[in-house]
């Protein structure tokens, strides 16, 4: 007699059954890769306490002036938008409506009203009378003016800065025509490498070719919130700025991942 038909299957899978169990329950030796094109965000910046600015400026009550002046020009630029907060932390929170409160017409937008800020921080015929006075005949001693006069009044901005030699246009050394700042207390408050960029770095390059015919390149370092300003360099094209080429601050309260594709900061234009 022959034995019926589907015999053989079910030895099969009698067979089969114990060795495919065991497999499904075996688990994986390695932990599973992550899509090739996500990036993971990382904290930039020091790791270290930041140091204590005082309600006095360390000292220094000139600052508290400087501080009033700027905020007001920068509620003016916001159309009058501004924060219960008046300390710093209220300015920042001011900063960053700027950085994105011009989005419509790109980040060129924001740039074009951080530099008008700093326009309206002078009487309107001084920065063309300065480019003729002193930029032009004396760049030099227009250089190292400009650095010592920017280390004598952006303590209350940017914090502690020394006056140091930088390279400049021709492939010399300026002596003196550089400041350094040591710890960016701006970025380092915000946080976020497009506020620095856009609010800051390419509104102030801008504002000093432009208005007072001086070359200025800010080199900031993502690493220690140190910033190299080199007047008398003229700045590199934004293809070519390594500041610009940044993914955003893990501590960033709008950061987004970066991917292989895209792995700058969705808030910088290059």
């Amino acid at each position: 007699m022959r034995a019926p038909h589907f015999l053989p299957v079910g030895i099969l899978l009698l067979i089969t059954l114990p060795t495919v169990a065991a497999f499904l329950q075996t688990p994986p030796t390695s932990s599973p890769v992550p899509p090739r094109h996500v990036l993971s965000l990382q904290r930039r910046g020091p790791t270290d306490a930041m140091p204590v600015y005082d309600n006095n400026w360390n000292g220094r009550p000139q600052d508290q002036l400087l501080y009033t002046f700027f905020r007001e020009k920068l509620v003016q630029q916001l159309g009058g938008q501004d924060t219960a907060s008046k300390d710093f932390a209220g300015l920042i929170q001011l900063i960053r409506k700027l950085n994105t409160h011009f989005h419509a017409t790109g980040k060129a937008g924001t740039q074009l009203a951080a530099q008008n800020i700093l326009r309206s921080l002078f009487p309107s015929w001084l920065p063309r009378a300065f480019a003729v006075m002193f930029s032009k005949p004396l760049p030099a001693f227009s250089a190292r003016m400009n650095a010592y006069i920017t280390s004598l009044t952006t303590f209350w901005l940017m914090g502690e800065s020394e006056i140091i030699d930088v390279d400049i246009d021709g492939g010399g050394i300026g002596q003196g025509q550089g400041l350094l700042v040591k710890r960016c207390r701006y970025l380092e408050e915000a946080g976020c490498a497009s506020v620095c960029v856009n609010t800051c770095k390419i509104p102030t390059q801008k504002f000093f070719c432009e208005d007072m015919g001086l070359p200025l390149t800010m080199t900031p370092d993502y690493d220690d919130f140190s910033c190299k300003f080199s007047f008398g360099l003229t700045p590199p094209s934004m293809e070519e700025d390594d500041a610009m080429k940044v993914a955003c601050f893990s501590q960033c309260p709008t950061a987004k991942a970066a991917s292989e594709t895209s792995p700058n900061c969705h808030q910088i234009d290059v």
